[in-house]
């Protein structure tokens, strides 16, 4: 945990790789110091057809799916370390948001499969 989903337009790949914009969320992560660097999870997923009003064609939506249990402060510097990471990118006329999702600890079910 936690479990970190990009979504992106697919354009963004023209300005910079999308690994290096999962490394910027990883990153972000870490730096939180909320979960062991072992443990956070990044994919990503691009969207070729979404609306955005007005000029901006180069959205960052980060979902940070976490189990229940972090207080408020404690999510919130989890946003703002993304945040921050993400800025850091320098991606120009883009719309960059970050949110966090609680997962409810006695609905969740991690199974891992072993290969034979």
């Amino acid at each position: 945990m936690p479990h970190c989903i990009v979504e992106y337009s697919a354009k963004i790949i023209e300005i910079l790789p999308v690994e290096q914009l999962m490394h910027a969320v990883y990153k972000g992560v870490n730096q939180s110091e909320l979960f062991t660097a072992a443990n956070i999870k990044v994919r990503a997923c691009a969207y070729n057809d979404f609306y955005l009003p007005g000029a901006e064609q180069v959205f960052v939506h980060v979902n940070l799916k976490i189990l229940s249990g972090r207080d408020l402060s404690q999510r919130k510097k989890l946003t703002e370390s993304v945040s921050n990471q993400l800025e850091r990118l320098g991606i120009e006329e883009a719309v960059i948001t970050v949110e966090v999702t609680k997962i409810e600890k006695e609905s969740y079910i991690k199974k891992a499969t072993l290969m034979a």
